[in-house]
């Protein structure tokens, strides 16, 4: 099974629109996980985390979601993770079921990694535009000053690191600010 957490989406990424009927066949979500896991496998994926439409009482300790909850009306899924390209994140809301939706990110990883397959880039170009940002308003410059103060606040990177990670309650920019900070003093 994917090894991922899923958590409650923290901001979305733009206004939500009128999502649309899914184009995909319903009932086809372990098709979807099993789509989505060789998609990481092949960026090397590491810290998984899916964000939608659920609090944080509606997910299981193991960091999926519980069963029988009732999902927000919100369909948005966004992906993140840390790959060997750097850190990427991927949203989007265009379908009227968070299952699609989460779907059609599988999908599109799918098709992202065909670019390298048929010959037109080699190193991964495709996935530059997809890098994670640093928060709105925060220059990488600011991201990387607010990492090292994280690590000095929780006395090392692995300390910080820890503390940050969404898979133990952190925030995920913070993780993200120690990650560039720890990149930026290698």
């Amino acid at each position: 099974m994917i090894e991922a957490t899923f958590r409650p989406i923290d901001r979305w990424p733009e206004p939500l629109g009128h999502p649309r009927r899914s184009m995909f066949k319903r009932g086809h979500y372990t098709a979807t996980l099993t789509l989505l896991e060789r998609e990481l496998s092949h960026l090397g994926a590491k810290n998984v985390v899916i964000q939608v439409d659920l609090r944080e009482d509606q997910i299981k300790v193991d960091g999926w979601p519980k069963a029988g909850v009732r999902w927000g009306d919100h369909p948005g899924v966004i992906v993140a993770f840390d790959s060997k390209h750097g850190p990427l994140k991927y949203a989007t809301a265009e379908f009227d079921r968070w299952e699609d939706n989460l779907r059609g990110i599988a999908k599109g990883l799918e098709a992202l990694r065909m670019v390298d397959r048929y010959g037109i880039t080699k190193r991964g170009e495709q996935y530059t535009g997809w890098k994670a940002l640093p928060a709105a308003g925060e220059t990488e410059q600011s991201q990387i000053d607010r990492g090292r103060g994280l690590i000095a606040d929780y006395h090392g990177v692995n300390a910080a690191l820890r503390a940050t990670h969404p898979d133990h309650g952190g925030d995920p920019e913070d993780f993200m600010a120690v990650q560039a900070a720890r990149k930026a003093d290698q």
